[in-house]
């Protein structure tokens, strides 16, 4: 056992909430498509090397490694960090995961690709959309007169139509298209002629030139709004049957002209610009698709929300002109010669559908395009935002806004560059510089070293309970396990699969399978009727299959977090149906508190990291019988997060406490634990046990009740530890 002795909280947690800031500038890797709440990739990095290498995880980050012969397997490996982790520091993988999208991602992101003729061919679909649908990008720059000035977004308002008296109207929830943070004045909308109106204060923003009075608020409030021709009071979804119809009100525009004038160009359409609406539209209408997917939105929790506007085939939820791009993109790649270029280019267009439609939303703040998955939903609003598919850059060459072929094409250039240089990120103080660790690679066969031993690398697109893996065959399972709970990645990857396997083919390897969806994924599902106990059992088979496959002493690992109780009883569940105690629970940064799907909840950034193997001891120190005892471990493990810099919530605080419980509860079970009892009688027998030990409130309760008396952290050496970074840099 080593990740008991060689882990340092403090310096993961360091490592973890600076990468969670920005994490592709940390691990570009996960720049070859969306998947939803990574991991850390330096959180797995950290515990591997604790695990298998010789010493303190302070004095073994930085160092290059190659742990030839070692195993490890990922059962739920989503969007595959533990498994890029362990795969470039040498080890041979294996990854599992029921959706054909996670089983794709992961080979993107370790299969090897000819970078030279991947850019060649990008560069020629770049050129080539350009030619074909450049000019319905442009606009004329009402402030220089400039007739082909670069659209970055178009602003669209969903219209509805007056049961009453059947005229068409506006629904804007309010007037604000920009706030003042990153341009110099607020931008408010006129609800008479629609100009837009820079004013300093939206409370007070006086007139627009046409003598309506301006204002923030709109007129549509919790799903309804009056007609403004007769008065009369609309719900939603307020049309007939059909998806929701649209009206283009504003732009966001590039002029290098202007390149001085403080902040962003906005403009209302003028009739050279709905001209190209029209034209874009009546191009794609002469268009006989070849790779736009005709396929029904299946019911859904998420999805059932798209069917409530009237949205009932995927190809509904795009524009026009975005469906022309789409398509010209997808023909465009259907000739790429190359199979595995043309596999990179096709695992583009899947990761740019989620800018490249109409339930993105313009953040009035940032001033940029949110993608659709930035919620882990599909979110219908009033106002969407189309961003330009072609992109723009600016003189030295970087990408300006987002949601382009000119921004997924770079990010997933860096992330294959990644994988023969990865890095780590040193600081000195505020300084960050790059650190390249020479010798680690992600991938089969380093390209550029060809004497350098191969790993073996298995991933596969299957349950976990049906894989063959042989007794004592593993040195470790490291992984992030599905979150009990409603987020639907099987629905919401599904909204990319149908394009993936529309462009290249049911038959082409890995799109085997019609959809992402599965009746047996582990998640909370009211509409396949996905329960605990459902997760419990799922887990518990997966564990069994796991730990009988471990070689004594091997650690299974996995991240873990949840704001209620009943999911950490059936993480518990099945540590014990696997034969397996639980030496350790750590908590680490997992999340960023700014992401926008969990911003103002109560959630919690903390996972726990649950260490559970067949034989060990805990360490004293992590030993409690009641919640007094539970407060003072905490205390101490606060203070080492604080260290790193985090600010740990109530929130964070409870998922801590509940994953010691957790812990000392399995350890008080194992001994008399019968796998055969019913899965309600053992989820119930684990609550009684965790709620003898203690509870999360008491818990919380006195360490509120020490709030503003001094503590002093006992393992100091952990401070120390903490400047090795520095120290090795200079050596």
């Amino acid at each position: 056992m080593t990740i008991e002795k060689n882990y340092n909280i403090s310096f993961i947690a360091a490592l973890a909430l600076r990468e969670k800031q920005i994490q592709q500038n940390y691990r570009p890797i996960i720049a070859v498509h969306k998947w939803f709440a990574r991991r850390p990739g330096t959180l797995f990095r950290g515990l591997l090397l604790s695990e298998f290498a010789a010493g303190p995880i302070a004095s073994t980050y930085f160092k290059s490694h190659r742990f030839a012969g070692i195993t490890v397997v990922d059962p739920f490996m989503g969007g595959g960090t533990p498994l890029l982790e362990a795969n470039r520091i040498g080890c041979n993988v294996v990854g599992t995961d029921i959706n054909p999208m996670a089983a794709w991602v992961v080979r993107e992101e370790i299969d090897a690709l000819d970078l030279c003729a991947y850019t060649e061919t990008a560069g020629r679909l770049a050129g080539h959309l350009a030619q074909e649908l450049g000019h319905f990008y442009k606009t004329r720059c009402p402030l220089t007169g400039r007739a082909d000035a670069d659209v970055k977004y178009f602003m669209w308002v969903k219209t509805g139509t007056c049961v009453a008296c059947g005229q068409e109207f506006d629904l804007f929830p309010g007037y604000t298209l920009a706030e003042d943070a990153r341009h110099p004045a607020y931008v408010l909308i006129c609800p008479g002629c629609g100009d837009l109106n820079e004013v300093a204060d939206p409370k007070n923003p006086g007139n627009c030139a046409c003598g309506v009075r301006l204002r923030a608020d709109g007129p549509v409030k919790r799903n309804k709004c009056p007609c403004p021709h007769c008065g009369q009071m609309n719900a939603t979804p307020f049309h007939g049957a059909g998806p929701p119809t649209h009206r283009l009100f504003a732009m966001e525009y590039h002029n290098p002209e202007l390149k001085k004038r403080p902040g962003r160009l906005f403009k209302k359409p003028d009739a050279e610009d709905l001209a190209r609406v029209a034209a874009a539209g009546a191009a794609w209408q002469r268009m006989r698709p070849s790779f736009v997917p005709d396929d029904a939105i299946p019911e859904g929790d998420e999805s059932s929300r798209l069917h409530r506007w009237g949205y009932e085939r995927f190809s509904e939820l795009f524009n026009d002109r975005q469906l022309l791009a789409l398509e010209t993109s997808a023909r465009f790649i259907a000739g790429v010669t190359d199979r595995r270029v043309r596999r990179a280019l096709a695992t583009n267009l899947s990761d740019l559908l989620r800018y490249q439609n109409m339930l993105c939303r313009y953040d009035a703040m940032a001033l940029k395009s949110l993608d659709i998955f930035s919620i882990h939903g599909f979110p219908v609003s009033y106002l969407q935002v189309e961003s330009n598919i072609l992109g723009l850059r600016n003189p030295n060459g970087s990408p300006i806004g987002s949601g382009a072929w000119v921004n997924i094409t770079e990010k997933y250039t860096k992330a294959k560059r990644y994988c023969t240089a990865p890095f780590e990120v040193l600081f000195d103080g505020k300084k960050k510089t790059t650190h390249y660790v020479v010798g680690e690679w992600i991938g089969e066969k380093h390209p550029e070293l060809p004497d350098a031993a191969p790993r073996d690398i298995d991933i596969r697109c299957l349950s976990s309970t049906d894989i063959e893996l042989a007794p004592d065959s593993l040195d470790g399972v490291f992984t992030d396990p599905p979150y009990f709970g409603m987020v639907q990645y099987g629905e919401l990857m599904h909204f990319c699969y149908v394009w993936l396997r529309k462009l290249m083919g049911g038959d082409f390897p890995g799109l085997e399978l019609t959809t992402t969806r599965h009746l047996d994924e582990l998640t909370g599902n009211a509409t396949a009727e996905r329960n605990i106990e459902h997760f419990a059992e799922g887990l518990a088979a997966v564990y069994t299959r796991m730990a009988a496959a471990l070689k004594p002493g091997a650690p299974l690992l996995f991240t873990y977090h949840h704001n209620k109780q009943e999911a950490y009883q059936a993480a518990a569940l099945a540590i014990l149906d696997a034969g397996l105690t639980c030496s350790a629970s750590l908590p680490c940064p997992a999340e960023m508190g700014g992401s926008i799907h969990i911003h103002g909840t109560a959630s919690s950034i903390v996972d726990t990291v649950f260490v559970c193997r067949d034989r060990g001891a805990t360490p004293r120190a992590w030993l409690f019988e009641d919640a007094a005892g539970l407060a003072r471990l905490m205390k101490r493990e606060l203070a080492e997060l604080r260290l790193a810099g985090m600010k740990p919530t109530l929130g964070d605080t409870r998922c801590i406490a509940f994953g010691h419980i957790t812990r000392m509860a399995i350890g008080g079970l194992r001994p008399e634990w019968i796998p055969s009892w019913s899965t309600a009688k053992k989820l119930a027998t684990i609550r009684v046990a965790m709620d003898a030990l203690a509870t999360v409130e008491e818990a919380c309760a006195l360490l509120q009740a020490t709030e503003g008396k001094v503590f002093t952290l006992a393992t100091m050496p952990l401070l120390s530890e903490q400047t090795r970074i520095r120290e090795y840099r200079t050596r």
